[in-house]
């Protein structure tokens, strides 16, 4: 094409994302939560540019009796280089937009993308160097452990529920890349003259509603055989019977039983406000996760479920009255549940 300038509209969300990637110097970029029940109300690693944060020195205290070395700003060269880096993506994104040349766009794009490789593979190798060169005179030792935390996720060490996931600044370093990727393929549709064929008003909205969208946690799928109860540890063994409690921070508890959940609730480890949602496994159909505000309760000692709560919980009224039928017991309600 004749015009090799970019698009105002693909200007704006460079600029855009060059300012908003200034306020990752200034905020946490990922976190490492820990949850065990001698720390009901949890321990956090954050990882800014610079520095690290968080419950540090309570981490370096467990840290030193499974035999793992410390934790320290100054071990660690990436913190004297990171802002420079992020200072360097955020004035290049503004300037890339302000030239308009759309090579430019490209070259920005394999640049960020590369960047974002190689530091989640040396953040893994972070990780995986502390979990597994531990000291042999450690005062606990467990054959055959490593420490290693997960590189997004959970993973169950020990007694520590571990889980790692992006902050504030991870999230816009996030986003950041996904609009640049956007606007190079924008960038390149428009050089086959195929732009005319893409409306940028709904696009943008469209791709701003999916990265929204993603970052929202709901319900995960409770695998029966591989995962275990958050209170009783036991395996979840019966698919018409679980129950998943999400925080406010996206972290998942799976239980097998409501029973279980009950219990946990009424240890406080989780307060309410902390509660985003909890979800009850249907009974019927294909043992969906329900929503406990849409769900109706049956209690009935026949349903024999794993903890012996006897509990099991239905999308819709006639499928409790069906059920009912072959389990005789009286329906329940979820908040008289909570005050028993």
């Amino acid at each position: 094409m004749k015009n090799q300038k970019l698009q105002p509209w693909i200007r704006c969300l460079l600029i855009f994302c060059g300012l908003a990637l200034i306020i990752v110097l200034f905020v946490p970029m990922w976190r490492i939560d820990l949850v065990a029940p001698q720390y009901p109300e949890g321990l956090m690693l954050l990882i800014y540019p610079d520095k690290l944060a968080g419950n540090v020195d309570i981490i370096n205290g467990l840290n030193h009796y499974i035999g793992m070395k410390t934790l320290h700003t100054a071990d660690f060269p990436e913190f004297r280089l990171l802002p420079y880096i992020i200072g360097f993506f955020a004035a290049a994104f503004i300037l890339v937009a302000v030239s308009g040349r759309k090579k430019l766009v490209y070259a920005l794009c394999i640049l960020f993308v590369v960047f974002g490789i190689v530091a989640m593979y040396d953040f893994w190798r972070w990780e995986y160097n502390y979990g597994h060169n531990l000291n042999p005179e450690a005062a606990i030792i467990v054959p055959g452990m490593a420490y290693q935390p997960p590189l997004i996720g959970f993973k169950q060490l020990l007694n520590f529920g571990a889980y790692s996931m992006p902050d504030i600044g991870g999230w816009i370093f996030i986003g950041a890349g996904a609009v640049l990727v956007f606007c190079s393929i924008v960038v390149w549709r428009s050089s086959i003259n195929m732009i005319q064929k893409i409306k940028p008003v709904p696009v943008i909205a469209t791709f701003l509603l999916v990265w929204l969208s993603s970052c929202n946690t709901g319900p995960e799928p409770i695998k029966t055989g591989t995962d275990n109860c958050y209170f009783c540890k036991m395996t979840l063994s019966d698919n018409r019977f679980g129950a998943e409690l999400i925080t406010t921070k996206g972290k998942i508890f799976k239980f097998d039983d409501v029973h279980c959940i009950l219990s946990y609730l009424k240890t406080k480890d989780v307060e309410v406000p902390n509660i985003k949602d909890i979800y009850l496994t249907n009974f019927c159909s294909d043992h969906q996760l329900i929503n406990v505000t849409k769900s109706f309760l049956l209690n009935s000692a026949d349903l024999r479920s794993p903890m012996g709560g006897n509990i099991a919980a239905f999308d819709n009224r006639d499928s409790l009255s069906k059920i009912q039928g072959h389990y005789p017991g009286n329906p329940v309600n979820w908040k008289d549940l909570l005050k028993q």
